[in-house]
């Protein structure tokens, strides 16, 4: 006969987060019978929801700048992870002013909260959460991101970037806890399930999965990652949030061995593991190096003896994640860091002149240019740019599919995969970063076969059928960093107008004029690709 055990199955040990304190309005404590209850406005869930989403949207933690700094002290770091680092702390610098968000996908909005039995709001708690999240994305220069389908093949963008995610669980006491979260597509693209068996269980087998998995990331998301790494799981879905929370440090403070209750817990050993094998695949932060990855979360869950689920995500280079709670003493939110210049150094690591290219001259021209290089070549276009994503995409592929002809923007201009948030008053535009160049690969080769997509610029690593593509008709895939959207928009971006599809909103074709704007030759006319060699 056994006896019954219960714990919490993720015990957190103790909250090290530094708050904030918003207000001690909206709260107060009631007496029910002979009971305490701690009564919140529900307008109380509204502000901190406003105040969560405006401050992760432009600034992040202050040990994450400080990880970014670490780059660029270390030694064996190589010039492409300082020149990344370097670029990111300069773009935190300038989000933090408060106007342009720290990367233009300011994300799905998601709220993970626990609810204490003794909190009464008396209302639909999701609903006033999703209130103030409409207020941020309303009131502030942010992009709204969200697609709602009208039908199964019909969709329309929701104008708000609503709806939120929001899942609320409830637990003992008298607070309540968040956990908000800004969510890009790109970085959540890069969260997979893998449903695996006992048979990985073991030294050999294990190591060898990560290595081959590790791969999967690839740099779309924006590395420097933190890397979260679940073994286990009383369900798929179970170990996918796990993965979420764990890459945004939210169970950083989990016991560090096991339990016959079944707790979860982290693996040391094997984050060090599975750090030093990042470290050995040389991705590096976006364009070779050590820097893949900042840090790693291994965490190891209880299993059916049927199932061995295994999910790897990652929180990216705009590492937006906050905590919040609400008490007997007011609202609270965790204080983001407001200062990034102090992690700048005074100077700006050296690097070697980048090669500058005219974009204003014919595209054979700027072909023949970018033929002299090699891969890796670091340079610094100016001219002008097209910037088409996904449905704009698909839109020219519609075109071409009815015999019609190729848009000369298309044929005679680089094409940046991009989307901006919206512009602040006074600027030319709002922030302006790369998006995942892959979801566009399916194009490539049929836009090339009739003159367009010759030159790209996005961010991440791309499939064969790229490179395939431009070996046959002399294209070039040019890297741009992924995360500093910020600073793009602030030094780089002097000129934006809408040349097609404006219905589209942020998926429309725009035309920009760039200065200095920096990019990397990741496949080139000759069939090489630069993370082909790595």
């Amino acid at each position: 006969m056994i006896d019954f055990i219960y714990q919490d199955p993720y015990p957190i040990l103790k909250d090290e987060t530094q708050y904030r304190k918003i207000t001690s309005d909206f709260v107060k404590v009631e007496q029910f019978g002979e009971r305490e209850v701690l009564t919140v406005d529900p307008k109380g869930l509204e502000l901190l929801a406003e105040e969560a989403l405006t401050d992760v949207s432009f600034m992040l933690r202050t040990t994450h700048l400080q990880k970014l700094r670490n780059i660029l002290d270390d030694p064996e770091a190589t010039d492409n992870d300082r020149f990344v680092a370097y670029n990111l702390l300069q773009n935190a610098s300038v989000a933090a002013e408060g106007q342009l968000p720290s990367c233009q996908d300011t994300g799905t909005a998601i709220v993970m909260a626990k609810k204490g039995e003794s909190i009464f709001t008396g209302a639909d708690d999701a609903e006033w959460l999703s209130k103030g999240i409409f207020n941020t994305y309303q009131k502030r220069n942010l992009r709204y991101s969200q697609i709602v389908p009208i039908s199964m093949f019909e969709e329309k963008n929701s104008g708000s970037n609503l709806p939120a995610q929001i899942d609320i669980y409830a637990k003992k006491g008298a607070s309540y806890e968040f956990l908000f979260m800004a969510k890009g597509g790109g970085s959540a693209n890069k969260t997979y399930l893998y449903q695996q068996t006992k048979s990985l269980l073991n030294d050999k087998s294990l190591d060898a999965f990560i290595r081959a998995k590790i791969k999967d990331l690839g740099t779309s998301a924006c590395p420097p990652y933190h890397l979260a790494l679940v073994i286990g799981g009383t369900s798929a879905e179970a170990t996918l949030a796990t993965v979420k929370k764990a890459s945004a440090g939210y169970f950083d403070n989990l016991p560090t061995s096991g339990n016959m209750a079944g707790q979860a817990f982290r693996d040391l050993e094997w984050e060090e593991r599975v750090q030093k094998i990042c470290q050995e695949s040389e991705i590096g932060a976006q364009f070779g190096g050590k820097y893949f990855t900042h840090d790693v979360r291994v965490i190891r869950l209880p299993r059916h003896a049927a199932s061995c689920p295994v999910g790897l995500g990652v929180s990216c280079s705009a590492d937006r994640n906050i905590k919040g709670k609400i008490t007997k003493d007011g609202i609270f939110l965790e204080q983001l860091e407001v200062n990034p210049k102090q992690f700048l150094p005074e100077t700006a690591p050296h690097l070697e002149a980048p090669v500058e290219i005219d974009l204003d001259q014919p595209m054979a021209d700027i072909l023949a240019k970018l033929s002299q290089y090699p891969i890796k070549t670091r340079l610094k276009l100016n001219g002008t740019v097209i910037v088409a994503r996904d449905i704009a995409h698909a839109k020219i592929k519609e075109l071409l599919d009815a015999g019609k002809p190729m848009p000369e923007y298309f044929k005679n201009h680089p094409v940046y995969y991009a989307g901006p948030a919206k512009t602040p008053e006074g600027m030319a535009s709002g922030s302006f970063g790369p998006t995942t160049a892959g979801r566009m690969d399916v194009y490539v080769d049929e836009f090339q076969k009739h003159g367009g997509s010759m030159v790209m610029l996005a961010k991440g690593n791309r499939t064969k059928q790229v490179t395939d593509a431009c070996n046959k008709y002399g294209g070039f895939y040019l890297g741009s960093i992924g995360g500093p959207a910020a600073i793009l928009a602030q030094d780089n971006i002097l000129k934006v107008e809408v040349v097609d599809f404006e219905e589209l909103g942020m998926e429309a074709v725009r035309k920009i004029t760039v200065k200095d704007f920096p990019a990397f030759i990741i496949t080139d006319d000759k069939g090489n690709d630069f993370f082909e060699n790595l």
